[in-house]
């Protein structure tokens, strides 16, 4: 006897299912809820077979298509001791055929175990309609319980979130690029633009790596020199000069007084070069290293000067005043405080 005792205890208390409905009559198309009460150990996973296809459609049948089970299926559960859970199941039922029905064995699977409940009877009666009963229309569509965003928006919104997200994504960054090339003018970043007169130099001092007159080109160096000398005037102080002839560039730097100066070096590479490209001329060694010289010079002496801060002006203020001082201390005459002969001081 004791050993019987002891193997049942370990084998484990037996799988419980109790089933009822809320009433057993019901009036056809409304609700009434089937109560499935399980008593189950602990660490078992249980379901049940009529249920497990559920989610997918959103509801299961009885008897055919007659009774259908809701997916919204509310379900507690209770620690009851002894290493024993009891689960309540709350599954609405509703059925759109008037009859009486007697329903089948409700299983639930545990383990290796299974239970059955006791079978269920329900009588559903016809809604009462006269021949001459007029007919209502469609009722509006009943607000969910628990409303989430989802009911709210409408299906083709639900169904095809992801492009609209696309397309919200898309416009963004259209009215973005938009709004930065009416802005900057360009949708890439723009690279910082060398300065004009560092450019000059750098072509320059390329032309001069070439050793174009040296090698009998003097034609070549000539144009390349006139074009770095045009673009220069063009970016530096705005002159159309790819566009002039030699004689209007001289005129436009004779009525700008700031390069009046610099007029004669300009002079100088224009005549050569026209003589060497029109008039079929090979100039001396020396004119082409006089032109080039020239040509550096006139970059240099209208390049943008460096505006003086204030620590600058203070510096050449003390330098003049310590100039100012020192040839005041020449000029003034040295008294030693002797006494020279004929009582002068």
């Amino acid at each position: 006897m004791t050993l019987l005792l002891a193997w049942i205890g370990a084998q484990g208390a037996p799988l419980m299912l109790n089933a009822k409905l809320d009433s057993a009559s019901m009036l056809m198309g409304t609700l009434n809820t089937l109560h499935l009460e399980v008593v189950q150990d602990k660490g078992v996973r249980g379901e049940f077979p009529m249920l497990r296809n559920i989610g997918e459609r959103g509801y299961a049948t009885l008897l055919g298509d007659t009774i259908e089970l809701s997916s919204k299926i509310k379900v507690d559960t209770t620690d009851i001791g002894s290493d024993r859970l009891q689960i309540n199941y709350q599954v609405p039922v509703q059925v759109f055929d008037s009859g009486y029905y007697r329903l089948p064995e409700i299983l639930f699977v545990a383990g290796r175990d299974t239970a059955r409940s006791k079978q269920l009877v329900l009588t559903v009666t016809p809604v009462k309609v006269k021949a001459d009963d007029e007919i209502s229309p469609l009722t509006d569509p009943a607000d969910p319980e628990d409303p989430s965003i989802f009911d709210v928006l409408p299906d083709w919104m639900v169904n095809y979130w992801w492009i609209l997200v696309v397309v919200f994504a898309l416009g963004t960054l259209g009215w973005w690029l938009w709004h930065r090339y009416r802005k900057v003018g360009t949708i890439l970043p723009k690279k910082p633009e060398t300065p004009a007169d560092v450019e000059a130099l750098e072509r320059l001092q390329r032309l001069k790596a070439r050793k174009l007159w040296q090698s009998g080109q003097e034609k070549e160096f000539y144009t390349i020199l006139t074009d770095i000398l045009r673009r220069y005037l063009d970016r530096r102080f705005g002159i159309k000069a790819m566009e002039m002839t030699s004689s209007q560039i001289m005129q436009t730097l004779a009525d700008d007084s700031s390069l009046r100066e610099s007029r004669q070096k300009m002079h100088q590479i224009l005549d050569m070069a026209d003589f060497v490209k029109f008039a079929m001329v090979r100039p001396l060694p020396d004119d082409n290293v006089k032109a080039f010289d020239n040509a550096v010079a006139f970059v240099e002496s209208t390049r943008p000067q460096p505006e003086a801060t204030s620590d600058d002006a203070a510096g050449a203020d003390s330098t003049s005043a310590g100039a100012d001082s020192k040839s005041d201390a020449k000029t003034a005459p040295k008294a030693d405080g002797k006494v020279k002969k004929g009582g002068e001081a």
